[in-house]
């Protein structure tokens, strides 16, 4: 069975080297030395000033309107993974939906600033599939009105625009390093700052308010361990290489395709992708069922994503006010993509889809 995507394992002994050391020290959680280690690498790897490594992608959202101290309305996109509205809505906050671009299929800036009313006091926007959001144009709109900058990054570890990391912008980015990801912990997240203030009160809140002895706030228990640091040290160094093939991979679909019957997000020139999903959109719902029946006769899984549009979800908003998102996910599929994927593979996935549509 082919699925839409396969957890990348290193080399088992590479792996249990850092494993003999987690058992000589005897120090599993609590900010250990791996932990330490691995904030210190993501830091440097992604040219940013705070890393705090967290136990998943949800809690680092949650995390982050917690330190920014956001407690009402906060404009994000119906076109995301459910973690995004669920963090704000969990929270106790009120999430309002903008619609999206059809080019990109991030949020559409000028649908943001329509939003905004007095309760507003975050955006929180996702670099959709890993392709970069209007970054310049949310922030000079977050300044104006001054508002805070979220960003869900859990698609784009890897990605950068104009050689600046996509987890370097807004007030606060997280990012996902779940086992699905491009580069994983097994478990785990991070939440990315450069504001010193912001990255102490976060280092507190992950760990119940509290450093040994010093209580300041109450938390929670966002730490991670050393066992999940431990996969993130080994696979850091890997992710060119797995972005090297991914994009081969990316490049086939790119080719073999029917791009009459066919489209994917078109990609900003000034952007390094990390190839994190191969998406693409059929002309009607119908189209997609069909050439997803076809691929499952044959053992492949792809997988509508993002489905549903967020805004469709009543025990989020009562009505849907985003025709673009809800439109777009009812014909969006997400092709399989990893590491090892063979080649043959790929183009016998392309050759079912074109003879299905």
């Amino acid at each position: 069975m082919i699925n839409v995507t396969k957890t990348y394992l290193p080399p088992y002994e590479e792996y249990e080297a850092y494993l003999k050391g987690i058992w000589e020290r005897n120090q599993l959680t609590n900010n250990g030395p791996l932990v330490r280690e691995l904030e210190q690498k993501i830091k440097d790897y992604l040219g940013v000033k705070h890393c705090l490594f967290v136990s998943n992608g949800t809690i680092a959202i949650q995390l982050a309107l917690k330190v920014l101290g956001v407690t009402k309305e906060v404009i994000t996109t119906p076109f995301s993974y459910c973690a995004t509205s669920h963090s704000v809505v969990w929270e106790g906050c009120t999430p309002v939906f903008a619609d999206i671009l059809r080019s990109d299929l991030c949020i559409d800036p000028q649908k943001v600033e329509a939003a905004i009313t007095e309760n507003t006091q975050a955006i929180l926007a996702t670099h959709v599939y890993g392709n970069p959001c209007e970054v310049y144009e949310l922030q000079k709109i977050a300044d104006k009105h001054n508002i805070k900058l979220i960003y869900d990054a859990a698609h784009a570890f890897g990605a950068s625009v104009d050689d600046k990391s996509l987890l370097s912008f807004g007030d606060i980015s997280t990012c996902s390093f779940h086992a699905t990801k491009v580069f994983h912990t097994v478990e785990g997240g991070a939440v990315i700052t450069n504001n010193d203030e912001y990255a102490w009160l976060l280092d507190r809140y992950r760990s119940f308010g509290h450093i040994g002895d010093d209580y300041l706030t109450i938390g929670i228990n966002g730490k991670n361990s050393e066992f999940h640091a431990a996969m993130g040290l080994v696979n850091l160094p890997k992710v060119p290489e797995i972005i090297a093939a991914r994009k081969a991979i990316f490049d086939i679909y790119d080719e073999e395709l029917n791009w009459e019957k066919l489209t994917r997000p078109e990609l900003s020139l000034n952007t390094v992708k990390n190839y994190a999903y191969y998406p693409v959109f059929f002309e009607s719902e119908a189209a997609l069922l069909k050439v997803r029946d076809a691929l499952s006769e044959n053992q492949i899984m792809p997988r509508r994503y993002f489905y549903p549009s967020l805004s469709t979800l009543k025990f989020v908003t009562e009505e849907s006010t985003c025709p673009i998102s809800d439109d777009f996910a009812l014909r969006a599929l997400a092709l399989p993509l990893y590491y090892d994927l063979a080649h043959e593979d790929v183009y016998r996935i392309a050759r079912i889809v074109n003879e299905n549509l």
